[in-house]
């Protein structure tokens, strides 16, 4: 079993920056690829981001292209996600993701086995 925990989100104005954290619980950090999702107020949950195990590979949405950065901290069994120009549209509850399955690159939500409780994030015009 993991659990994992978000914490960092808040309300921040338009072109502003937010730094999201994800701390997981188990000694097998390093075992999973780890995913942000995003759900808006009456949307589905979309696919922001993802980094490999080794933390080699990403992978992102075109939305934040240029905007988000992901990075991993294994000896600290942590996931950052850096949220640098935000716009009004990025408002939405952030969650992290774990999981081990293949197909991670495509943004696809069934490869995670692990889901965080989420973080509000606000973004004001």
């Amino acid at each position: 079993q993991v659990q994992l925990v978000e914490s960092g989100g808040g309300l921040v104005q338009a072109g502003g920056s937010l730094r999201l954290s994800c701390a997981a619980s188990g000694r097998t950090f390093s075992s999973y690829h780890m995913g942000w999702f995003r759900q808006a107020p009456g949307k589905e949950r979309e696919f922001v981001i993802v980094i490999s195990r080794s933390g080699g590979v990403t992978y992102y949405t075109d939305s934040v292209k240029g905007r988000f950065t992901i990075s991993r901290d294994n000896a600290k069994n942590t996931v950052y996600l850096q949220m640098n120009s935000l716009k009004p549209e990025d408002t939405a509850v952030y969650y992290c993701a774990a999981g081990t399955r293949l197909g991670y690159s495509t943004g696809r939500q069934d490869v995670y086995d692990y889901w965080g409780q989420g973080t509000q994030v606000t973004v004001s015009s």
